[in-house]
């Protein structure tokens, strides 16, 4: 439990500024939803490339079994809302519920605390996968309207250019002038903050009493999804230190920027918000469950 309190608590706090400031300032959250989506999270993902000192020969396998766990866990969800004949709106929810880790502020101190430096170079490798899922293709799954809309939107979006530029400048080794990525850095350091601010303000407008489907859904990503991508590993033979990344990163709560997305792009925000909360809060009872059985 105390490993969990210093990647958690801060989360929290933050949280809890939003709904403050939800409850007592006139604040806009489309501006801010905005500001996060087409300036933070492109500055976040441009500095996280350029600083990351990234080993294609470890990460190839971990990636494939990043993204053959994400479709797997995609597809689950949609057969089952399906099956259920949810609305459009909750199908929406609950793919941005389950399908997006927060491997980012979470994951990387909990991998850090708990595997040391090997494990956070490779938590790293997973969440820049992860990173371009939720940016680049995660609005394309959020719409829903098809394969060609979904190119169209992605191309239109700087996260993908973000994505490219990261990694055209560790390619060929490109260095800011003028010491220009300390600004970049400093864009992206902003990124989370907002996005975790957002989230109280959209507290402070609902009723926090989470239902059945925020509690399936937290279920599903807390510990179906990390039970996938054990499978996944271990059918790709990973090695021991890739497997535990792989398990514990895909066992994160729900990314606070799942909120962002579907603010944008829609679904249902209040079932998104609902769960992001509930599935952070559950995961310090799953979170110790999955390290005692991978350590």
């Amino acid at each position: 439990m105390t490993t969990l309190l210093p990647a958690v608590l801060p989360v929290g706090l933050i949280i809890l500024i939003g709904f403050i400031a939800g409850r007592t300032l006139p604040l806009q959250r489309s501006t801010l939803s905005q500001l996060a989506l087409f300036v933070l999270s492109p500055a976040l993902v441009i500095d996280s490339l350029y600083r990351t000192q990234l080993s294609i020969a470890s990460s190839g396998k971990l990636l494939i079994g990043f993204a053959i766990t994400s479709g797997l866990i995609y597809a689950a969800v949609k057969l089952i809302c399906k099956i259920l004949r949810l609305p459009p709106s909750t199908t929406t929810g609950l793919t941005a519920t389950v399908l997006f880790p927060n491997n980012g502020n979470m994951g990387l101190p909990v991998v850090t605390f708990a595997l040391g430096d090997p494990g956070l170079e490779r938590a790293v490798i997973y969440m820049i996968g992860s990173s371009f899922l939720m940016f680049c293709f995660g609005p394309a799954i959020i719409q829903g309207k098809g394969i060609l809309p979904g190119l169209k939107l992605i191309l239109k979006l700087p996260l993908i250019w973000a994505l490219l530029c990261g990694v055209g400048l560790r390619l060929f080794s490109i260095q800011f002038p003028f010491d220009l990525d300390q600004g970049v850095q400093q864009l992206g350091a902003a990124a989370i903050p907002i996005a975790l601010i957002l989230l109280g303000i959209q507290l402070s407008e609902t009723r926090f009493q989470p239902g059945v489907k925020e509690i399936l859904g937290a279920i599903a990503r807390l510990l179906v999804a990390p039970l996938i991508a054990f499978y996944v590993g271990r059918f790709l033979q990973l090695e021991p230190l890739n497997l535990q990344v792989l398990v514990l990163q895909s066992a994160m709560p729900t990314a606070v920027n799942s909120f962002i997305l579907v603010s944008e792009f829609g679904g249902d925000q209040e079932l998104v918000a609902k769960a992001i909360v509930t599935s952070t809060l559950m995961s310090f009872i799953t979170l110790p469950l999955v390290l005692s059985l991978l350590l």
